[in-house]
């Protein structure tokens, strides 16, 4: 028997299938074969139609059934990750009103700083831990504003994975996490913040019912039965937004416990019970996957716009004789730490929000043409992301995350000695690498929920733990390079 899980990203659609009794990851395949196209009809717009979406997730259920030879009725239930504070709008009858207004899309940035000073920054603080910002509430205001004709016809708003809980199901719910993400949960009510939508002049019935992230949301109709392949009955048990869901595949769900990503950018999503937000602006607050009224457990996420692309950029520009991340970690490893004072900011993708939004760009300091080569260039950018995540990481601290144990995928930056070195041994905390996906995650979820894997941390390590890095123990060094960049740092922030 098994379980499958999706990861609806904005790439692509990644599917698993997983055993049941022991939580191995059986297969893993991605939709389409080419990444997904965003729709940016002008500067700063960013839209996908909710169902491609559906058809990859489809195709990915049948080819994941087909090329494993396992029968539909085999499969136990459904978990769904997806990309977060999207937007999409039906109908009374459930159809699209308009191509969703995803993540990356920011045309309502102004809306969302409007409503921070507005509303009161206290009041944005302690109910919401967030400013409204860019995100679902903010965006649905932007339609009702700009296509009153679409808003008058809506009928209820979703978030990406509500809508393909709906077109498995026919049912339109959402979770309390998902509604955090989107900046409408009220954590001081333990309710929607109906208050931020009346503000908006938005009607709060537009809300879909809430279910428990963890529970039997629905099970598949027959038009979502036969358009997956699966089977009509097949229960949805688990449903979260990609970040939260990736803590959740790493085993994050305890105060004091962080999920590390080191992909195009960087996030840092650091689990505690401390329902504050101080620093609203600098990071976000989210119900993480575990959130209840008796336990309010919170991620804090802070998201490092230029980390893995930085690195990326330089393997595809430094004619490299080999083109790839290994040749570039050799040469790396020919120069010390500190990089002979060679430093490089990895800013190079946009505005920061750990900055205040400022975009500071790409920067390379001190740079000495007699001595720096390209091994130089290739070590300082990796120590520049690592010194960006623990500057992060020393954000969240101020407010109260208690760093204790870090978790990260083993993928992108993570494969890197010289980077994972760095963050250990500067935050003086072993690192602990698993081979996992956000779909295997969905899909070991579902069958938590559904009664699996009595320990499921445990499962966890015995099926995904590769290595650990631990803290070097010859710390001067390294904190006397982190020093360095921070005083560059600091200088091109006073500008």
């Amino acid at each position: 028997m098994y379980y499958i899980g999706f990861d609806i990203g904005s790439s692509s659609v990644k599917a698993s299938l997983i055993d049941s009794e022991s939580g191995k990851s059986i297969a893993s395949i991605h939709e389409p074969k080419d990444e997904m196209d965003i729709i940016s009809v002008n500067r700063d717009w960013a839209e996908q139609n909710p169902d491609f979406w559906w058809e990859n997730v489809c195709n990915a259920s049948k080819r994941l059934l087909k090329e494993n030879t396992v029968a539909s009725e085999l499969v136990l239930g459904i978990g769904i990750s997806y990309q977060m504070h999207g937007l999409v709008l039906v109908d009374t009858e459930g159809k699209l009103l308009r191509n969703s207004i995803i993540w990356c899309d920011s045309r309502a940035v102004d809306i969302g700083n409007k409503a921070f000073k507005e509303l009161g920054e206290e009041k944005c603080k302690e109910n919401l831990l967030n400013s409204p910002a860019n995100f679902t509430a903010s965006k649905l205001k932007w339609v009702r504003d700009n296509e009153p004709g679409i808003y008058k016809k809506a009928y209820k708003f979703m978030l990406p994975g509500d809508y393909i809980a709906y077109k498995f199901t026919g049912n339109i719910n959402t979770t309390k996490s998902g509604l955090s993400e989107g900046i409408l949960w009220d954590y001081k009510k333990q309710q929607p913040a109906n208050w931020l939508l009346e503000y908006y002049d938005i009607d709060p019935s537009l809300i879909p019912d809430i279910v428990d992230t963890f529970s039997n949301q629905g099970e598949l109709n027959s038009k979502g039965a036969q358009e997956s392949g699966l089977q009509t009955g097949t229960p949805i048990f688990y449903r979260a937004g990609d970040q939260p869901n990736n803590a959740l595949s790493l085993n994050v769900f305890n105060p004091g416990e962080v999920a590390l990503t080191g992909g195009t950018s960087g996030v840092i999503y650091a689990v505690t019970d401390k329902v504050s937000g101080k620093e609203p602006v600098k990071y976000n607050n989210f119900a993480h996957v575990s959130y209840s009224e008796q336990k309010p457990i919170i991620g804090k996420l802070l998201c490092i716009n230029g980390a893995g692309i930085q690195y990326r950029w330089l393997k595809d520009n430094l004619s490299l004789e080999t083109n790839s991340y290994q040749t570039m970690n050799m040469l790396a490893s020919e120069v010390p730490v500190g990089s002979d004072d060679l430093q490089i900011l990895p800013f190079g993708n946009g505005a920061e929000r750990m900055f205040e939004n400022k975009t500071i760009g790409t920067q390379i300091c001190n740079i000495n043409l007699n001595k720096h080569t390209r091994s130089h260039i290739c070590r300082a950018a990796l120590e520049g992301i690592a010194f960006s995540f623990v500057y992060g990481m020393e954000i969240l601290r101020k407010d109260g995350a208690n760093i204790k144990v870090l978790r990260a995928g083993n993928d992108n930056l993570f494969r890197s000695e010289i980077f994972s070195n760095t963050v250990s041994t500067l935050i003086d905390q072993e690192i602990e690498i698993y081979n996992t996906t956000g779909a295997i995650g969905a899909a070991r979820a579902a069958g938590w929920t559904h009664g699996a894997f009595n320990d499921f941390g445990e499962m966890i390590i015995k099926n995904d733990k590769v290595m650990t890095y631990h803290p070097l123990h010859n710390s001067d060094d390294y904190q006397s390079a982190y020093q360095r960049w921070k005083n560059e740092l600091n200088r091109i922030l006073k500008k």
